[in-house]
């Protein structure tokens, strides 16, 4: 399945769900994510959006809820359309933060951890995040789309605009 064969401007996800990245001082919040779409995979907080929640809203309580951090200066980096072979579609927001309350907390969801900005493990990630996450460390804006089939991406593209 290739990117140019969906009709993006007409797709509709079946899913919305974010992601929120906490930066600070060369550090990275990762999570091992032990349940859902991903288990297994190294990620940033996130998940779906309850009826009636913002995106922002949404990562925050992602975030408080996978690792007892709340972020207090979240802001919207990208947007990430994901279509699966197995007729799955999900759409997601990422954040970004720098600052932060509470107390970092492994959870029955994730089991998070800091890790240098230059040491990042894509080779457990999913195989997108290479492509846009360090527009996201950069602060830059992007549009991302992708085609997988299962944790096997298809294609890609990925559209930027200046920070």
């Amino acid at each position: 399945m290739k990117i140019d064969d969906i009709d993006w401007p007409n797709w509709d996800p079946q899913q919305r769900a974010t992601l929120l990245f906490v930066i600070k001082d060369g550090q990275i919040l990762l999570i091992h994510k032990k349940r859902g779409l991903g288990a297994g995979k190294i990620n940033g907080p996130g998940g779906r959006l309850e009826p009636g929640e913002t995106p922002y809203d949404a990562a925050i309580r992602e975030t408080q809820e996978e690792v007892g951090l709340t972020p207090t200066d979240a802001v919207q980096v990208g947007e990430l359309h994901f279509q699966f072979v197995d007729g799955l579609s999900l759409f997601a927001t990422a954040f970004s933060a720098t600052q932060f309350t509470g107390t970092l907390t492994e959870t029955d969801e994730a089991l998070p951890f800091w890790c240098d900005v230059n040491a990042i493990p894509y080779e457990k990630m999913w195989q997108d995040d290479i492509f846009w996450l360090p527009l996201l460390l950069k602060g830059q804006t992007f549009r991302g789309f992708f085609t997988f089939d299962e944790s096997t991406m298809l294609d890609r593209r990925i559209d930027t605009s200046p920070a």
